[in-house]
């Protein structure tokens, strides 16, 4: 499954943004959401219990496969800010299935999704 999810987990998170209808309509009783971002070509929601990455695929978009990363499978996270003439931050989740990578663009605040990680990550155990 690692291997698997290698091939796949590599998001790039631009912009906050206000969370969807239908990734709201995804929530378990009690779920909060405490941010929401743009992805590529669609969504990504930090909630109190896991991460939601929405991806539209095909032409049209309207094939879409959805992710959720429990915060209680990660076992360990990297940040990396932006240098002087990087433009970029990243951030690495190691999970139980594999390992994940997040490109954040501008807009997408380093320390604010470290701050979201540390109270999940670490509440979740």
């Amino acid at each position: 499954m690692a291997n698997e999810l290698a091939k796949f987990a590599e998001w790039t998170f631009f912009q906050e943004v206000q969370p969807t209808k239908d990734v709201m309509d995804m929530l378990l009783q009690g779920e909060q959401v405490y941010a929401a971002f743009k992805t590529i070509r669609d969504i990504a929601v930090f909630t109190s219990y896991r991460l939601i990455v929405r991806d539209s695929q095909g032409l049209t978009g309207s094939k879409i496969e959805t992710y959720s990363l429990p915060w209680k499978s990660v076992d360990m996270w990297s940040i990396e800010n932006a240098g002087m003439l990087d433009f970029n931050s990243e951030v690495e989740l190691w999970t139980r299935a594999g390992h994940v990578k997040i490109n954040l663009k501008k807009g997408a605040d380093v320390n604010r999704i470290n701050g979201l990680l540390t109270a999940f990550i670490l509440g979740a155990r």
